[in-house]
């Protein structure tokens, strides 16, 4: 640190300022504030933790923590398989590579409030079409459940990341030495091998990376959930974001709102310090 010119510190000091002021100065202020009853102009009496205290007994708090999970699980699982189909897709000797590139990372360029009603007409206005049509109860009321809202967001969130973590897939995969791949082809491993037994050690780092993105993403998410379902039917598809949020701003409870955030921000950061600990391990053991 010592050995950093004047012009480094002058590039990166203002960018230090900015993340203080919007980032951590915020944060310590609402830590302290959700020990008080803080409503968003003044706080008048110290509660100590009974914030924290009614947050473990609010049900509809802890139903949103546990769908957000479920949808967590689901979405990475789906997110990652899908991404790394799709670089090894384009990866591929094809003349449409880079055209398809294209075409599967435009998703994530979109809005996620877009991309809500985007999907909000497919699944409720489309798929009835098409399930009146054919004859398939199945696809008709879409939304109007707890199951189908929750596959909904899951659909949504998988078509607009899946072409992001794909990038960071293909950047690993291709530098995959060759002469590696050559090797245990000439040793007779067909390509199912190869991908496992090569490439698959390889591209370790990028699962690390994608699994955090893809895990920290899924927690926060807001924007898709506002968009394609609003927590309905009765906030049984309201996420730990939204809930927080309604807390805030539809309760007008900024005190207990932000004990709920801290709590939630805790979560967040062990579930994701433990994946990156862990992936890092199985990369040196790999």
């Amino acid at each position: 640190m010592k050995n950093r010119s004047v012009s480094f510190w002058l590039f990166v000091t203002p960018t230090l300022i900015a993340l203080g002021l919007v980032v951590f100065l915020p944060f310590i202020y609402g830590f302290v504030f959700s020990f008080t009853d803080w409503n968003g102009l003044k706080a008048t009496e110290f509660l100590g933790f009974a914030n924290y205290v009614e947050v473990f007994k609010d049900t509809e708090f802890l139903n949103s923590i546990w769908f957000t999970i479920k949808f967590a699980v689901a979405s990475i699982i789906l997110v990652n398989v899908i991404g790394l189909g799709l670089a090894l897709l384009v990866t591929q000797k094809m003349k449409s590579s880079n055209v398809l590139r294209t075409v599967f990372f435009m998703p994530n360029l979109i809005g996620g409030l877009i991309l809500g009603f985007i999907w909000q007409f497919i699944f409720i206005s489309a798929f009835d079409a098409v399930g009146s049509a054919l004859g398939m109860e199945a696809l008709r009321g879409w939304l109007s459940t707890t199951e189908t809202g929750f596959w909904g967001l899951v659909i949504l969130n998988v078509w607009q990341y899946a072409g992001y973590i794909m990038i960071i897939y293909i950047a690993y995969l291709e530098s995959v030495p060759q002469e590696l791949l050559e090797a245990a082809e000439i040793d007779g491993a067909n390509a199912f091998k190869r991908f496992w037994n090569v490439k698959f050690p390889l591209v370790a780092p990028a699962f690390t990376i994608s699994l955090f993105l893809t895990l920290s993403n899924a927690f926060k998410l807001y924007d898709q959930n506002l968009a394609l379902t609003n927590g309905g039917p009765f906030n049984s598809t309201q996420m730990v974001a939204m809930e927080i949020y309604n807390t805030a701003f539809s309760e007008f409870d900024m005190a207990y709102a932000q004990s709920k955030a801290v709590i939630f921000f805790i979560l967040v950061a062990a579930v994701a310090l433990t994946q990156v600990y862990y992936n890092k391990k199985r990369e040196v053991d790999l």
